[in-house]
C-alpha cells in the first residue's frame, strides 16, 4: 500500500479548471486499478491532496435542490459569480477567496475501504485545526461538515464538505471558512439545510483575519495524521 501523499497548492484557480484536474488525477488513479485487476500487476496507485482558492463560485450537487440557489443568474454575474453543476454528493455550496478548499483525491485502498470513515477523518482533521485555534468545533448527526454549538439556536456551519468515489478513488473534498466574506452565503440556502447561520474562523475570532498559510499548514499535519500518510517529497 501507498502511505504517501503529493500535496500540491494550486493557488487561486477558476472552479471549472480545477474540477478538470480533479478528474484527470481521478481517472489516471482508477485506470491504474483498473490495469493492475486485469493484467494481475502491481503498479502502486497515487495520492493527491491538493489546496485551491476558487474565485467566487456556487456549485449544485448531483442529488441538491436548484430551489436553494436564491440568487437569479443576473445578480450571480453582478457579484462576480459562476455556477456550476457538479458530480459531487451534497447540496448546494459557494466557494471564494478567504476559504481554504481541499481536494484529497486518495485510493481508499491504500488506507481503508470506508467511506464513512473517510468522512469522518476529514471532519477530524478540521476540528482538530480549530481546537488549535481555540474554536470549539464538532460533527451534527446526519449531516456531513464541521459545526459550532450544535444542538443550540446558534448552530452555525463552519465547514462544508462533499465528496465523490468510484472503486475506492476520492475526489472533491472540503471548504473551511476562514477569513471568507460571508455575505455570499445570503443568496443561497447553504447545503440546503434551513434555519442554520454560517461563519468563518475570521468572525469567530474577533473579526481577526488569520493566516491562511497557517490554516493549511495545520489542516495538513492533522490530514496526515489521522491516514498515518506521510508527504512525498
Amino acid at each position: 500500500m501507498n502511505k504517501q501523499i503529493l500535496v500540491q497548492d494550486l493557488g487561486l484557480t477558476d472552479y471549472k479548471e480545477a474540477w478538470d484536474y480533479q478528474e484527470s488525477l481521478f481517472a489516471k488513479t482508477i485506470a491504474i486499478k483498473v490495469q493492475n485487476r486485469r493484467q494481475d500487476s502491481a503498479f502502486q496507485t497515487p495520492n493527491y491532496f491538493l489546496y485551491v482558492t476558487h474565485p467566487h463560485v456556487f456549485t449544485l450537487g448531483k442529488s441538491g435542490d436548484m430551489d436553494n440557489l436564491l440568487a437569479p443568474a443576473s445578480l450571480l454575474e453582478q457579484k462576480g459569480a459562476s455556477f456550476y453543476k457538479i458530480n459531487r454528493g451534497g447540496d448546494i455550496t459557494y466557494h471564494g477567496p478567504g476559504q481554504i478548499v481541499a481536494y484529497p483525491i486518495l485510493d481508499l485502498e491504500n488506507f481503508f475501504t470506508d467511506i464513512h470513515k473517510y468522512l469522518r477523518f476529514l471532519e477530524e482533521a478540521v476540528i482538530l485545526t480549530l481546537k488549535e485555534y481555540a474554536i470549539t468545533a464538532t460533527r451534527s448527526p446526519g449531516e456531513t461538515g464541521v459545526w459550532l454549538d450544535e444542538g443550540t439556536p446558534f448552530a452555525r456551519k463552519i465547514c462544508a464538505m462533499g465528496v465523490r468515489a468510484s472503486r475506492w478513488v476520492t475526489m472533491h473534498g472540503l471548504a473551511l471558512n476562514v477569513n471568507v466574506d460571508l455575505g455570499y452565503f445570503d443568496l443561497m440556502i447553504p447545503c440546503g439545510i434551513k434555519g442554520k447561520a454560517v461563519t468563518s474562523m475570521a468572525a469567530e475570532l474577533g473579526g481577526q483575519p488569520q493566516d491562511e498559510t497557517k490554516v493549511k499548514a495545520c489542516l495538513l499535519k492533522h490530514f496526515l495524521a489521522l491516514f498515518e500518510a506521510h508527504v512525498q517529497g
